[in-house]
């Protein structure tokens, strides 16, 4: 379960996870950076419940290439969320049907309904990396 709080002064939304142990959660968002486990980011990154990859080298969702999800295959998510920042942008149809063909499921939304989407499938306990573009 989460708390939210928001501070109507910074439009910045506080998530509050009910209980994660030892786990990369989001904990807050805002415009240009997010918190995970109360620490705040503002570049490019992949997270996943035991792991951070941060400085993803990844700029707009029309560069994305397929080798930018590559690096995720040893860690066998079964579904890679893909926020890309304050607005619901789809990669090309190829990037999409590549990561497919990896075995790997793929759903696109904005990067605050991404951090939302994460940490619900982390609390189910699901195998999942969140790709986001802040």
């Amino acid at each position: 379960m989460l708390h939210l709080i928001q501070n109507k002064l910074d439009k910045a939304l506080k998530l509050h996870p009910a209980s994660f142990a030892h786990q990369y959660i989001f904990t807050g968002y805002g415009d240009g950076h997010i918190s995970i486990n109360q620490i705040r980011y503002e570049k490019n990154l992949i997270v996943m419940p035991d792991r951070l990859i941060e400085d993803w080298p990844v700029m707009s969702v029309s560069q994305l290439e397929v080798r930018h999800f590559e690096m995720l295959t040893p860690y066998k998510p079964e579904i890679i969320i893909l926020g890309t920042g304050t607005t619901h942008k789809f990669p090309s149809q190829s990037v999409l049907s590549q990561i497919t063909k990896m075995g790997i499921g793929i759903e696109v939304m904005d990067t605050k309904a991404c951090c939302r989407t994460y940490n619900i499938l982390v609390e189910e306990g699901r195998r999942v990396a969140a790709a986001l573009l802040i």
